[in-house]
């Protein structure tokens, strides 16, 4: 992993218009609302937070897969989101998705042979004889064998699909992958092996991963650095390390204390949050948390905080921790006169 960033998202938002009511009234739904983040070449960068917050229409917007309502999107200094067709039809080849439903992201007409051939001849890669070597290597990296060549996807399990979808998306040796909930449809028993995978695929094909999950010990155990979102937002982006050993944002807290013990002796204070997440279409004012926090202030519910860094590397968008820095500041005012 170097310190390059080969991703930079600066103010990317994705706003849905929604038309309801007799009079057809226009809501507009803040998917994604003024995100920014970067990802180092080689490294693995993830985005986690409850169903619905975003993350998916994220990643997908990353990759043009849907198109954004407004930001900028670098990929090795190119504005993705000003590309015309052609040309970012032509980096599709190093920015692939592995999505995350298996059953239904391989098409069930089509062989595992035609599956994995298509993205050679779309992209123009190789003779026909040596796509067919290159499609019998790749499945032997992720552990299946030439006879599978010839079957439907309906004839294998869930990780085996899944196996297949990763094959699809590094066949064409990308730099840059989007990782969506690869392992929550799989059971628990196959989650570590396609995690292990995809690891192993990372160090033979120096890939680096967006990945993008709700399963916080999944994050743990593979990730480098992450980002927490919450409505459309990111509340919090730090080192994975950091972010389990001190996590900031109250909202964090509640997610890290909710994964299971890893050992029978540990003992864990759980945070139950009260109250629903918000509706997306009608989101609280000020601090979109501020329903379901805690430490609540009466500026939470009126002013939005901006993510700031509030230790090395350690970024989080909340008032209890603009409150310590004025209260600094004004300490140190006093201290000098």
């Amino acid at each position: 992993m170097t310190d390059i960033p080969i991703l930079e998202v600066t103010n990317l938002k994705k706003y849905y218009k929604i038309s309801q009511g007799l009079f057809k009234s226009n809501i507009v739904v803040k998917a994604v609302d003024d995100i920014s983040f970067s990802i180092k070449k080689g490294e693995t960068f993830a985005l986690v937070g409850e169903s619905g917050c975003g993350k998916s229409t994220t990643g997908r917007t990353l990759l043009r897969l849907t198109e954004a309502t407004s930001g900028e999107v670098r990929y090795k200094g190119k504005d993705l989101m000003s590309l015309p067709y052609e040309k970012m039809r032509f980096l599709r080849k190093e920015l692939q998705m592995v999505f995350q439903d298996p059953y239904a992201s391989l098409n069930p007409k089509m062989t595992i042979k035609q599956i994995l051939t298509e993205p050679l001849r779309v992209h123009k890669k190789y003779t026909p004889s040596e796509r067919t070597k290159k499609i019998i290597e790749i499945l032997k990296i992720v552990g299946l064998s030439e006879e599978h060549l010839d079957r439907h996807p309906n004839e294998f399990s869930g990780g085996q699909r899944q196996r297949i979808g990763i094959a699809r998306a590094v066949i064409l040796n990308p730099d840059f992958i989007v990782a969506d909930e690869p392992v929550s449809a799989l059971d628990v028993s196959v989650q570590s092996q396609v995690i292990n995978l995809m690891l192993d695929l990372q160090k033979e094909f120096e890939l680096t991963y967006l990945f993008i999950s709700h399963d916080l010990s999944v994050v743990e155990h593979m990730t480098d650095r992450v980002a927490v979102m919450y409505l459309g937002k990111i509340v919090e982006l730090t080192e994975t390390e950091k972010l389990f050993k001190d996590p900031k944002h109250p909202y964090t807290q509640a997610l890290i204390s909710a994964v299971p013990a890893s050992h029978p002796r540990e003992v864990k204070k759980r945070i139950v949050l009260t109250g629903d997440v918000p509706n997306p279409a009608n989101p609280p004012s000020g601090c979109a948390f501020h329903t379901r926090c805690p430490f609540v202030m009466e500026k939470c519910k009126s002013i939005a905080p901006n993510l700031t860094e509030v230790a090395d590397g350690h970024q989080t968008s909340c008032h209890l921790y603009s409150e310590k820095k004025e209260e600094k500041t004004n300490v140190i005012i006093h201290s000098e006169v």
